[in-house]
């Protein structure tokens, strides 16, 4: 058997324990221990180390794609300066991710472009990169998840589901009215992780409004009751972040008046 069909093989094995950074990094390593001198006990440690970091990093990237968090801009850039009323320690608070310990919930109440959405998106991410599974979804894609099951049993298992990430996100609640299927839909969500996973959910409308949006006040005040029992609110107000950055590129895109020029006389 030739050097090459050796080496094969070995990678093989290697794929096959899934020690796949040492797959990929075999003529190093080798090379690497041949130049240093090292032991066994020292190459084997120096594998473990390589193995257990990579195998972290490939378990972050499958959580962050399951997460479906998708691109969003990180808190450090949020400007704390522009609304007219945000709790900062509240919001740091959220983020030190103390309230999916306890099963807790978080409620960002806000107008559209005052940067609800990204916060939501922020406590994703940290609570990913924490080690918790956890799922971003607009309100819309899940109720139309949970309707396009086809029988009770799928529908159970899609509830299941939503009930076991040890923390859902819940985006966009308010934009649109729900009949008494789909409010009772979210209601039994909100009910099966109530007092034991975690929701944090984002609305443009404050509680006193939910009626609108909901068939019935039995429903509506069943659900703020389970969602705000143990939940942290953190309302903000001011002008949209949106519509500020579409007034900024509008002027940055008018031509600039001439310049005037010197007479000639």
């Amino acid at each position: 058997m030739t050097t090459n069909d050796n080496t094969r093989e070995l990678l093989a094995s290697l794929v096959e324990l899934d020690l796949r950074w040492v797959a990929a990094n075999l003529d190093d390593l080798v090379a690497l221990a041949t130049r240093k001198r090292w032991s066994i006990v020292a190459t084997l440690e120096y594998i473990a180390e390589h193995e257990i970091a990579d195998r972290r990093q490939r378990s972050l990237e499958r959580r962050l794609a399951r997460s479906k968090v998708g691109r969003f801009k990180p808190v450090a850039d949020f400007d704390w300066a522009w609304p007219k009323k945000i709790d900062r320690k509240l919001v740091d608070d959220v983020l030190s991710l103390e309230f999916v310990e306890s099963a807790g919930n978080v409620v960002l109440v806000a107008a559209q472009g005052l940067g609800k959405t990204m916060l939501a998106k922020n406590i994703t991410y940290a609570a990913v990169v924490a080690g918790h599974t956890a799922r971003f979804v607009t309100a819309s894609d899940l109720l139309l998840d949970l309707g396009a099951q086809e029988s009770a049993r799928a529908l159970d298992r899609r509830l299941r589901y939503w009930s076991s990430l040890k923390l859902l996100v819940l985006d966009e609640l308010g934009y649109l009215s729900y009949d008494a299927r789909n409010a009772d839909l979210l209601f039994q969500v909100v009910s099966r992780r109530y007092e034991r996973k975690s929701l944090v959910l984002t609305t443009n409308l404050a509680f006193k409004d939910w009626p609108t949006i909901f068939p019935s006040s039995a429903c509506t005040t069943a659900l703020i009751d389970r969602i705000v029992h143990h939940s942290d609110v953190i309302v903000i107000e001011g002008d949209s972040y949106r519509r500020r950055e579409a007034q900024k590129k509008t002027r940055s895109r008018r031509p600039k008046p001439p310049k005037p020029q010197p007479s000639k006389d």
